[in-house]
């Protein structure tokens, strides 16, 4: 070993310690490339979303610390300066930011317990950024006194999971995650259990539950699927009274005791196949929607029909449905033409669009929490009357140098409103703690 080598080498064990042996200049160049990336992560690094940093950098990074580590350990000091940085500083992407502008990489970035949160620049109702790490945009949701978000992974990769994971929303620390498959559905929490599909093909649709604090998995339940499952599905896992779940399962709705892990009961639609559903919060009613736009009211006890109505001039499907005790909340079109919409009692005549669609790949999906109805995007977040679909306050999403700042999946906890927070031009996302007005606030009471 020449004199660079053992200067080398000398650097490298008081960054890693490790047992003697010989170093070489490639070992030192992954090492560096790994930092560059990032360190700290707390799960293995699935890719972010569209265009994510992430392994398909790992060479590049590699190939650079090889030309700097053969210039001088000066040198060296300056590549690990100047890389590891801007990684921390920029955060990831999410699934919806633009392919041309690479994502940083998916390594978790959550702020430790104590760190202060960090004020969201131009950000409205007080947002303040909890958490770096990024998630499916419509993904996060709550119970328990927890957070719960789904990490983009890539769909038939086994290398590239997607990641449940449990968030601390004291601190936005990433306290644990398990992974999981990557279907597009926000998961689901009943009672101390939290659900997801696995799978989402006939003939049966796979649930799996796990445990809301440690994330172990608990259950799976192989559902039924009559006929095929909707190709356009958007929504098909929601829970009602007495904390029974609610699944589309191609022309039927099976209805899951999540603590038996049982199929109770399937409710026939002869208009399938089911693309989305919600159940009202009394349990009196099961909304259902089908086709390119027609939205069916079910009686979930006996599974009798009560109702149907339809749009026909739309030819995209009716998603994302939310119940609530004034009617039925969904989204429809797709990018700059999707818009959020409010049919009372479920009756399409009487529609209403809330909102102008997100645009940008990115989705502007209604959340029902705290007794408030929210409607995020990248151009106003609404909160709505659950009753009578009325907006009580409305306020201009900003942006960042003209480019997108988005704010949506909305919930409540711990006496706290959340978000999903992505900033396209700084490449940032991550978990933002809200203060609403005092017109979304019932919740507080």
């Amino acid at each position: 070993m020449n004199t660079e080598e053992q200067q080398l080498a000398e650097m490298l064990r008081r960054v890693a310690p490790e047992p003697p042996r010989r170093v070489t200049v490639e070992d030192v160049a992954f090492r560096l490339a790994d930092q560059a990336a990032g360190s700290g992560r707390r799960h293995r690094e699935p890719r972010a979303g569209r265009g994510g940093w992430g392994r398909r950098w790992a060479p590049a990074l590699a190939a650079a610390s090889v030309i700097a580590v053969a210039g001088a350990s000066a040198g060296v000091a300056t590549v690990v300066t100047s890389h590891r940085g801007p990684a921390s500083s920029a955060g990831p992407a999410s699934p919806g930011a633009h392919a041309s502008s690479p994502a940083p990489s998916q390594r978790p970035t959550s702020q430790g317990p104590g760190s202060p949160p960090e004020r969201v620049a131009n950000g409205m109702w007080g947002a303040e950024l909890i958490t770096r790490d990024a998630f499916n945009q419509d993904s996060l949701t709550s119970g328990d006194g927890s957070l719960y978000a789904i990490t983009p992974g890539e769909a038939g990769d086994p290398g590239n999971p997607s990641y449940l994971v449990r968030i601390n929303p004291a601190n936005g620390e990433a306290v644990n995650q398990a992974a999981v498959p990557s279907i597009a559905n926000p998961p689901v929490v009943t009672g101390n259990t939290v659900w997801v599909i696995a799978s989402y093909a006939g003939p049966s649709v796979v649930l799996r539950g796990y445990n809301g604090r440690s994330l172990a998995q608990v259950a799976s339940v192989t559902v039924p699927v009559s006929g095929q499952v909707s190709t356009t599905a958007s929504g098909v896992l929601a829970t009602g009274s007495g904390g029974y779940l609610y699944v589309a399962a191609g022309r039927s709705v099976a209805v899951v005791n999540p603590g038996t892990h049982q199929v109770v009961k399937q409710i026939s639609v002869a208009a399938g196949p089911v693309s989305s559903l919600a159940v009202a919060p009394d349990g009196s009613k099961l909304y259902v929607s089908t086709g390119s736009f027609q939205l069916l009211t079910f009686n979930p006890a006996t599974g009798a029909q009560l109702g149907s109505s339809a749009i026909t001039d739309l030819t995209t499907t009716a998603g994302n449905l939310v119940a609530t005790s004034g009617g039925v909340w969904g989204t429809t079109g797709v990018g700059m033409t999707e818009s959020a919409w409010f049919a009372p009692d479920g009756n399409l005549a009487r529609m209403t669009r809330i909102g102008a669609g997100a645009g940008a790949g990115l989705s502007s999906v209604p959340t029902s929490t705290g007794g408030i109805v929210w409607i995020g995007g990248s151009h106003t977040m609404v909160c709505a009357s659950p009753a009578t679909g009325q907006v009580l306050k409305a306020v201009t999403i900003p942006t960042d140098g003209g480019r997108v700042e988005y704010f949506g999946s909305v919930t409540i906890t711990g006496g706290h409103a959340y978000a999903y927070f992505l900033d396209q031009r700084a490449q940032l996302a991550g978990v933002v703690r809200l203060a609403p007005p005092a017109g979304c606030s019932s919740w507080r009471t």
